[in-house]
C-alpha cells in the first residue's frame, strides 16, 4: 500500500503522523511512505531522516494526497486538506466529528474511508488511540491551569501548591477517567486541593486506593458538582463521552458565580467542550475571560509538546496502520470489532451512530457499509 504522511497544518501544529521509525517499520512490511517535505521539522525529523527510514519526499501535500492510498496524519483534516480527500481513500486521523458538521459534511462528500482514533476501542472497551494524548493533556491542564491563575494572565494570582502557611489552591477535576486521573496526579504532586468528581463508583473507589486520601473523591451530582465548582480555583474539564459531544456540566450560571480570578480547563474542548462558555482557542492566543473567570480551551492542547506527544501517538497508531496497510481496510476492520468502531464515515454513510445523532443524519452499520 502506497502510505502517505502531510504536514500538519492547524494553529501552532508540530506533532507529525508518522516518525522515521513508524516509516521503517511499513517499509519493511513491502509498503511505500511519501512524506510531505518539513513534515516531522517541529519534533526534530528532516526530510533526510525519513530518507534513511526508506520513505520519499513529496514537496507539497496535494502531492502527497495524490498519491497516497491511505493518510496517516494527527488532527482532523482542515478545509483545505477534505478537498484534496477522494473516494476509496483512507483517512486515518483524529476526527471528533460529533461537534463539527462543516468537516462531517465534507468527509461524507468525499466518499473516503474516514478512520478516527478516538472512537477505536481494545477488547476491555478502553480508548487505545486515545489514551497517549489523554494522558498528555490531562497532565498538561494542570500546567495551563497553573498559568491561567497568575495575575499577569487574568487569574486570582494563586500558586496552586501554596507555600507553608499559606493554603493551596481548590482544584476540581470533573471526571476520572485518562485525563481527569493524569490531571489529578500532576494536581496532588504539586501539594495542591484536589477533589475529583465522577458517578462511576468503581472508577471513585480505584482513584480512592491510589491517592490514599491525597486527593478526595466525590460522586458527581447537580448539588456536589455546584458546591465544588463555586468553591474552586480552577476546574479541570475531563469528561467524556465516546464518539459524542461532550455534555454541558458546568453552565453559564455556574461560571458567573465562581471567584473571581478563578480558572477553567476544558480538555474536552475537542468534542465541544463541557463549560457552556467555552469555545474553542489556539496555542497562540491560548485564553479568554468570562465574568472574571479565566478560560483556555486549546483543542490541540498536546500540540504544544510535539516531540512527546507524537512519540506517545505512533506507539499507539503503529500496530493499527500496519494492520490497515498488510490486510486492506476492509479484512483489517471486520476481524477487529474494536478497530470497526473508529470508522467514521465511508462512501458518503455515516458509520458512528453518535455523530448521526448529533447533527440528525442517517445511520449505516459499519457492518453493512463494509459489505456493500
Amino acid at each position: 500500500m502506497i502510505i502517505g504522511v502531510p504536514k500538519e497544518i492547524k494553529n501552532h501544529e508540530y506533532r507529525v503522523g508518522m516518525v522515521p521509525a513508524s516509516v521503517r517499520e511499513l517499509i519493511s512490511h513491502g509498503h511505500s511512505v511519501f512524506v510531505e517535505t518539513k513534515a516531522g521539522a517541529g519534533i526534530g525529523f528532516s526530510d533526510d531522516d525519513y530518507v534513511k527510514a526508506g520513505a520519499s519526499i513529496l514537496g507539497t501535500a496535494e502531492e502527497v494526497f495524490a498519491t497516497a492510498e491511505m493518510i496517516v496524519k494527527v488532527k482532523e483534516p482542515q478545509a483545505v486538506e477534505r478537498a484534496m480527500l477522494r473516494e476509496g481513500q483512507i483517512l486515518f486521523t483524529y476526527l471528533h466529528l460529533a461537534p463539527d458538521f462543516p468537516q462531517t459534511e465534507d468527509l461524507i462528500k468525499s466518499k473516503a474511508v474516514c478512520i478516527a482514533y478516538e472512537t477505536v476501542t481494545d477488547s476491555k472497551g478502553r480508548l487505545p488511540l486515545l489514551a497517549p494524548m489523554s494522558e498528555v493533556a490531562g497532565r498538561m491542564s494542570i500546567q495551563a491551569g497553573a498559568q491561567a491563575l497568575e495575575k499577569s494572565h487574568g487569574g486570582a494570582g494563586v500558586l496552586l501548591g501554596g507555600v507553608p502557611g499559606v493554603e493551596p489552591a481548590k482544584i476540581v477535576v470533573l471526571g476520572g477517567g485518562v485525563v481527569g486521573s493524569n490531571a489529578a496526579r500532576m494536581a496532588v504532586g504539586l501539594r495542591a486541593d484536589v477533589t475529583i468528581l465522577d458517578r462511576n463508583i468503581d472508577t471513585l473507589r480505584a482513584l480512592d486506593e491510589e491517592f490514599e486520601g491525597k486527593a478526595k473523591v466525590i460522586y458527581s451530582t447537580e448539588e456536589t458538582l455546584e458546591k465544588h465548582v463555586l468553591a474552586a480555583d480552577l476546574v479541570i474539564g475531563a469528561v467524556l463521552i465516546p464518539g459524542a459531544a461532550a455534555p454541558k456540566l458546568v453552565n453559564a450560571e455556574h461560571i458567573k458565580r465562581m471567584k473571581p480570578g478563578a480558572a477553567v480547563v476544558d480538555v474536552a474542548i475537542d468534542q465541544g467542550g463541557c463549560f457552556e462558555t467555552s469555545h474553542a482557542t489556539t496555542h497562540a492566543d491560548p485564553t479568554y475571560i468570562v465574568d472574571d473567570v479565566v478560560h483556555y480551551c486549546v483543542a490541540n492542547m498536546p500540540g504544544a509538546v510535539a516531540r512527546t506527544s507524537t512519540f506517545a501517538l505512533n506507539n499507539a497508531t503503529l500496530p493499527y496502520i500496519v494492520k490497515l496497510a498488510n490486510k486492506g481496510y476492509r479484512e483489517a476492520l471486520l476481524e477487529d470489532r474494536g478497530f470497526l468502531g473508529g470508522l467514521n464515515v465511508i462512501n458518503g454513510q455515516v458509520t458512528c451512530k453518535e455523530v448521526a445523532e448529533s447533527f440528525n443524519l442517517d445511520f449505516v452499520d459499519p457492518l453493512t457499509a463494509l459489505k456493500h
